[in-house]
């Protein structure tokens, strides 16, 4: 890769794809909406076409903030950045024959397989709009890959979770620290900068284009990952749990959420490992940045 277009890298996945983009030396160019409207496909073009760039990666997306809950009083915005945004920068691409990754979720699938795997990346999403169990960011979200089905030298990569050593709002272990309440569903999760790695090295690597979960191998809950953080001094007060997940949704949340297991196989067999989720997370808790 000799230079690449990120798009959304002010945000915290976007953030992650420039600090390694520096790191290995890569040329990049982060699109600021502010600067260049790339919700315009011709704006969007025309700036491609002025920066020559080998390859584009989306990291925009609209999450809501403190959480999804958010997305629920703005849904024309998350809309538009889940399930719009993607289909113009597919349609800018195509139109330019430039390779691209788009950062998905795993948020569009709810439990386990019924064989009590992980979801596949052919298993159909179980939690979206036209299950109608969904939050509207899991809807959009799916919305979003629905879009890019068919798309042309695309990579999907499905994020879940995303936690890292360093603390933030936006880091898991970071909520498991500040919420009052937790609630101990299984999960698996991404680390944030591996995560980033597996993008770039699908494009150093050439692997074939199409959708792939970047989980960390393995599930974890919030019991598990709480306790690896006891161990490392991480937890300075008394931890509750709510007793189930329709407790926390009669007393926490106003949408539900996606709890749910997937499988990273398929990115394996293509040439790319992440390390095991707990390892993943003993290593975090053990290079915690307060």
């Amino acid at each position: 890769m000799k230079h690449i277009v990120l798009i959304g890298g002010s945000g915290y996945v976007g953030q992650a794809f420039q600090e390694v983009l520096e790191k290995r030396g890569i040329s990049y160019r982060n699109f600021s909406r502010k600067e260049i409207n790339y919700y315009d496909p011709q704006i969007l073009i025309e700036a491609l076409k002025a920066e020559k760039p080998n390859a584009v990666i989306n990291a925009a997306g609209y999450t809501g903030k403190p959480n999804v809950d958010a997305c629920e009083a703005d849904k024309a915005n998350c809309l538009l950045g889940n399930a719009g945004l993607p289909g113009v920068i597919r349609e800018a691409c195509e139109e330019l024959d430039i390779p691209w990754g788009h950062v998905s979720s795993g948020c569009i699938y709810t439990g386990k397989r019924a064989d009590g795997n992980g979801f596949r990346e052919d298993d159909t999403p179980n939690f979206n709009f036209r299950t109608n169990n969904s939050s509207f960011y899991s809807g959009t979200k799916a919305l979003g890959e629905e879009v890019l089905q068919g798309a042309k030298n695309a990579y999907i990569w499905r994020l879940r979770i995303p936690f890292d050593e360093r603390n933030n709002p936006r880091n898991y272990l970071s909520k498991l620290l500040n919420y009052e309440w937790l609630l101990d569903a299984e999960n698996s999760i991404s680390q944030r900068f591996e995560f980033v790695d597996a993008c770039l090295d699908s494009f150093v690597k050439e692997i074939p284009y199409g959708t792939y979960n970047v989980t960390n191998p393995g599930s974890t809950t919030a019991r598990q990952i709480t306790s690896i953080m006891k161990k490392y001094g991480l937890v300075h007060k008394e931890l509750k749990f709510f007793d189930s997940e329709e407790d926390f949704m009669k007393r926490a949340v106003r949408t539900p959420r996606s709890n749910c297991t997937m499988s990273s196989q398929k990115l394996a067999d293509a040439g790319i490992t992440l390390t095991d989720v707990n390892e993943a997370i003993e290593k975090a808790c053990r290079e915690w940045v307060a």
